[in-house]
């Protein structure tokens, strides 16, 4: 069994990627989007940490959280958010993709890839260029033609708190794209 080293750091902020199996588009599904967002409220009520930025696009969902001080393990709140949202998906009727003999022997259901993508942010230019990505990832996957389009993304809190002013990145009117960067340190994130 391989042993996957994480980055666990006491109140550090992570940048998480959860991907579904076989990048099926879940959350194309308004019920999906639902109970996800039901699932991440009760995993931050019982294991508690800072929603930075986010975005939920139809087969994949981007996390920039920061944990409390004195704890450290994002796994077990990506797996409670996993597991939860599974466990209601499937009580409200929802279908799963078909699972190979491996993944049915491991008990796997057919929702979400087993594991996830994380990335230890490192400062607040390193957060910046997280949080970039994250708002930035509706347009690069060709599902707007500007953040503000999307719906599913902290992207508009960002505007009302004046992280970002109102035309960042926006096409709109005649604007020329300003694309923010489309990596972390040279690794392509989905």
């Amino acid at each position: 069994m391989p042993n996957y080293r994480r980055a666990y750091q006491p109140g550090g902020t992570f940048f998480l990627t959860l991907v579904t199996h076989q990048r099926i588009p879940l959350f194309n599904d308004p019920t999906a989007r639902q109970l996800l967002h039901e699932s991440l409220a009760q995993t931050r009520r019982d294991r508690p940490f800072e929603l930075v930025a986010t975005v939920l696009l139809p087969d994949h969902l981007h996390l920039v959280l920061t944990l409390p001080p004195d704890e450290s393990d994002f796994s077990i709140r990506v797996g409670a958010i996993k597991g939860r949202f599974t466990r209601r998906w499937l009580a409200n009727g929802g279908g799963e993709t078909s699972q190979s003999p491996s993944r049915t022997d491991h008990e796997y259901r057919g929702l979400w890839q087993k594991r996830f993508w994380e990335h230890a942010v490192r400062d607040l230019d390193d957060l910046n260029r997280c949080c970039d990505y994250v708002h930035f990832n509706p347009v690069k996957h060709g599902l707007a033609s500007c953040p503000h389009e999307w719906s599913w993304s902290t992207f508009h809190r960002f505007i009302r708190e004046g992280k970002y002013d109102a035309n960042w990145c926006c096409v709109c009117a005649g604007m020329e794209l300003r694309k923010p960067p489309v990596n972390i340190h040279g690794a392509e994130m989905d």
